[in-house]
């Protein structure tokens, strides 16, 4: 069977260092060997969590916040988070061993990497929550969301998986769902083909419900893999 070819190697993102807080080192420290994924490590998900559980792969977390509350909301899923900064990871890290969640791994790496390393069919969901927007037009291609990522999310989701996209760049927004629309291996979850309201068990952050104070908008798209008979 003929593999996916790779993706080019255009970064979606800038590795920024930044600096850690002692309390984000030291959980980096003492929680990372338990909670964390080492690059190259086997990705068998019913060994990493130890139950069979459908796992959610969260694409940048950032601070990790949203992806903690999301993980204590819903302990019948298992949550995989990546995201390249380190701080956040360690952010993430705390919040895990502070409310004792054992249904998170943590990889700190590219994203784009890690899932073509992950095995097909093997994800209930991929959530990719406010990506870099790259809103200048000689840095659209660096957006994540392009044709070939599509198609390589959609290899790795299960029959029954969905694709969950926020953004608050309208611009952004409106590539994702011409670029979305346009997969073969997806149908919208939009009655109307277009956005949908924000589910529930997405929280808010800090910094949507301030924009939401300042007028901004924020959009959601959701698709769900296409049931292909044989």
């Amino acid at each position: 069977m003929s593999q996916e070819p790779h993706l080019r190697r255009i970064r979606s993102f800038v590795r920024r260092q930044g600096r850690m807080t002692h309390g984000q080192q030291q959980a980096m420290e003492k929680l990372f060997p338990v909670y964390g994924i080492e690059s190259g490590a086997e990705l068998n998900f019913n060994s990493l969590f130890g139950n069979d559980h459908p796992v959610i792969l969260e694409i940048g977390f950032g601070n990790g916040d949203s992806l903690a509350k999301m993980a204590a909301a819903r302990p019948e899923h298992n949550f995989l988070g990546i995201e390249v900064h380190r701080p956040g990871v360690g952010h993430l890290l705390y919040l895990v061993g502070d409310q004792g969640l054992e249904n998170v791994r943590v990889i700190c790496d590219d994203a784009v990497e890690i899932l073509e390393q992950i095995p097909d069919a093997s994800l209930g969901g991929v959530q990719l929550f406010f990506p870099d927007p790259w809103h200048k037009k000689k840095h659209h291609k660096r957006r994540i969301v392009q044709a070939d990522f599509v198609r390589l999310v959609a290899r790795k989701l299960s029959s029954d998986g969905y694709f969950h996209m926020a953004t608050d760049w309208q611009d952004y927004a409106e590539h994702m769902l011409e670029v979305m629309n346009a997969a073969e291996d997806f149908e919208n979850c939009s009655a109307d083909g277009t956005y949908v309201e924000r589910p529930d068990y997405r929280p808010l952050t800090k910094f949507e419900q301030r924009g939401h104070r300042l007028g901004h908008g924020v959009w959601d798209l959701i698709y769900k893999k296409k049931d292909v008979q044989p």
